[in-house]
């Protein structure tokens, strides 16, 4: 038996235009958000920020007739495009198991011609690997798996609710096997924790050994109110004192780059260049508009 239905919450709409700083974020051109909260408990989400204002974070809701009025909007753009998916929160998470809510938009996205971007760290986004199969025949599709700790045991610590990094491995490379133009989200890496030479190559050998076409980074993790307090209790939690030495180097800054930022960029991009794996922006976004599906390489060869 699966989980019960997560409470429903009104909503006026579904689609929203990607803010125009963010274009060039994996060339997205719509964001879309069916559900509320997320219950996978990583220690760092920027979501919990108080600028979203979203209250009581961890518990997930389902937004009301979202297919209905997603199906609404899609019909009403003159301009296709890029949607992005999973940005505040993760579209795959228990409770789509039974709501399916995120495989019905799929299927609308296929019908009305819209391409997909979407974020995880759930090994369910295989269940849709049919639809994203269907939508890269005439649309740019490009699945990004969120890894931030190579190690099981760590990734565990500090991303609670959701399957393992080598789980996220697995699935990323099913749908790699299938066509899916698919790659690795190396961010946040955490200062003091995560931030480490071994970290960063471990991950970037496991996205090539489990056919990633790409590996993306960012070298620090952002803080904001509310966010920030949740942090700090967490590390307080699971690793005493290392909240001590956050407050000490970066005191209340909203970007606490890791102080070993540059060394590391560097030796991203020795690894992603030997094993043969894009990690610019534009590279990637070049590289998944233009990638045909694999129905399309079965015709072409």
């Amino acid at each position: 038996m699966g989980l019960p239905l997560p409470d429903e919450i009104p909503a006026k709409s579904i689609l929203q235009r990607a803010a125009p700083k963010n274009y060039g974020w994996f060339g997205i051109d719509y964001n879309m958000n069916l559900y509320k909260g997320c219950c996978h408990g990583c220690i760092y989400c920027d979501s919990r920020s108080s600028c979203y204002r979203i209250e009581d974070f961890d518990r997930v809701r389902r937004k009301a007739k979202a297919l209905e009025i997603l199906e609404t909007e899609l019909k009403s753009k003159r301009k296709k495009g890029v949607i992005g998916i999973g940005a505040m929160s993760d579209t795959y998470n228990p409770f789509e198991k039974e709501c399916s809510l995120t495989r019905g938009a799929l299927k609308l996205i296929r019908d009305y011609g819209f391409g997909v971007s979407l974020d995880t760290k759930s090994s369910l986004a295989v269940r849709d690997q049919d639809l994203f199969e269907q939508i890269g025949w005439e649309q740019p599709v490009i699945v990004k798996f969120t890894i931030t700790a190579a190690d099981d045991a760590l990734a565990a610590e500090i991303e609670p609710g959701v399957c393992v990094s080598s789980r996220r491995f697995e699935a990323m490379e099913q749908l790699s096997r299938a066509g899916i133009f698919t790659g690795v989200l190396m961010t946040p890496l955490l200062p003091f924790l995560t931030d480490t030479p071994e970290n960063v190559k471990n991950i970037v050998r496991l996205a090539a050994k489990h056919r990633a076409r790409f590996v993306y980074g960012l070298f620090g993790v952002t803080l904001r109110e509310n966010q920030r307090e949740y942090y700090f209790g967490q590390l307080d939690r699971l690793y005493p004192g290392l909240s001590r030495r956050y407050r000490q180097v970066y005191a209340d800054q909203y970007l606490c780059e890791s102080q070993n930022s540059k060394a590391l960029a560097g030796i991203f991009r020795q690894e992603c260049e030997k094993y043969g794996l894009l990690y610019r922006m534009k590279d990637i976004v070049e590289a998944y508009g233009k990638t045909p599906s694999y129905e399309q390489l079965k015709l072409m060869f």
